[in-house]
């Protein structure tokens, strides 16, 4: 194979031998592992959390953000590279230990979509709705959205279910200086069209397992929560538990119930506890107050067997962070936890 790469691609081999693959021109060298069914570890995919370190030993690389959060500079003077922010320019050889079995059954794939609607739920979150050729993913999954303006894809949660309609829609809350945010809920009109490749993300449903389902979520977490459950509702466990706990600012901040009651399957088995941890901020409300973490603590304690349930969280880092440790400390096994890690 030429360095030029060509109509074949760059041929990327492991160090220590084992499977290799092609990456496209213009393409980074995750999305082509993961589109050639190879397993490179990865969470975030965007650059942030560094779980898709490799080392690079031999062939050149565009890095696409030198200055990404998920690699220290020390480790860049070692050679190792972020494989979702790096594009090849020719043949390569790296270093990475391949996780065991975690590839998901659907390939990501890049594709036109055309957006559908915006819907407002809070004063900073929206439901988007995107139309393109295929909607496959699993529950849970996220996709990188390539929008107009902006440099470096977007990584969303779908908040929906595969379906044949094309359809993929996204909760979304709007940051402050966020630049994809300020193109999706200010820029664009119904029937621009972006560029969405997925899916992708390793904490989706496993919807084979009996055991009840905990979701944990704050502000846009609730995005993969939603879809998660309403695959766990319809995946013929009519035994299993389904509880969700949602947190927000402020009462304004909680619109889970709007959602869940469009799912009429959902809305009928699902147990929620929301929370609000802006005390100042709380006339009105006779919910509970605290860190969403805190709330979902004393109820899972009080239940009598945290490792008896299956748990999926998404939400801000602190919050992720904060699930984790509380989880690690309630003895639930690693494998029964399951999240994505964002910045």
């Amino acid at each position: 194979m030429s360095a030029e790469g060509g109509a074949a691609g760059y041929r990327i081999q492991f160090a220590e031998g084992g499977p290799e693959f092609a990456c496209m021109p213009g393409d980074t060298m995750l999305r082509a592992a993961l589109r050639s069914g190879v397993s490179l570890p990865y969470e975030c995919a965007s650059g942030g959390c560094g779980a898709c370190r490799v080392q690079l030993k031999s062939g050149e690389v565009e890095d696409l953000w030198p200055q990404a959060p998920g690699l220290p500079t020390r480790s860049r003077d070692r050679g190792y590279r972020l494989a979702c922010q790096v594009r090849p320019h020719s043949d390569c050889t790296i270093a990475v230990r391949l996780p065991a079995a975690t590839e998901p059954s659907v390939r990501p794939r890049r594709q036109r979509a055309k957006l559908l609607s915006r819907e407002t739920l809070t004063a900073d979150m929206a439901q988007f709705s995107f139309a393109a050729d295929a909607a496959e993913f699993l529950p849970g999954q996220f996709a990188l959205l390539s929008l107009p303006g902006v440099t470096g894809d977007r990584a969303y949660s779908m908040c929906n279910l595969a379906n044949k309609d094309g359809e993929w829609r996204f909760t979304i809350k709007q940051m402050v200086n966020g630049a994809g945010g300020k193109v999706l809920f200010d820029n664009m009109n119904v029937g621009d069209e972006i560029v969405l490749d997925g899916p992708y993300g390793l904490s989706y449903l496993r919807a084979s397992s009996p055991r009840n389902i905990v979701c944990i979520a704050g502000g846009s977490g609730l995005s993969p929560v939603l879809s998660i459950l309403a695959g766990a509702v319809r995946s013929g466990h009519a035994e299993r538990k389904l509880t969700l706990f949602f947190g927000g600012r402020r009462p304004a901040d909680l619109c889970a119930d709007h959602l869940i009651a469009r799912d009429e399957l959902l809305d009928a088995r699902l147990t929620r506890h929301y929370a609000i941890s802006d005390l100042e901020n709380s006339e009105g409300w006779d919910g509970e107050r605290g860190f969403i973490h805190e709330v979902a603590r004393r109820h899972i304690e009080a239940g009598g067997d945290p490792a008896g349930n299956d748990y999926y969280f998404c939400g801000p880092p602190p919050m992720t962070d904060a699930v984790q440790r509380m989880l690690l400390e309630l003895k639930v096994p690693v494998n029964q936890i399951f999240y994505d890690r964002f910045v």
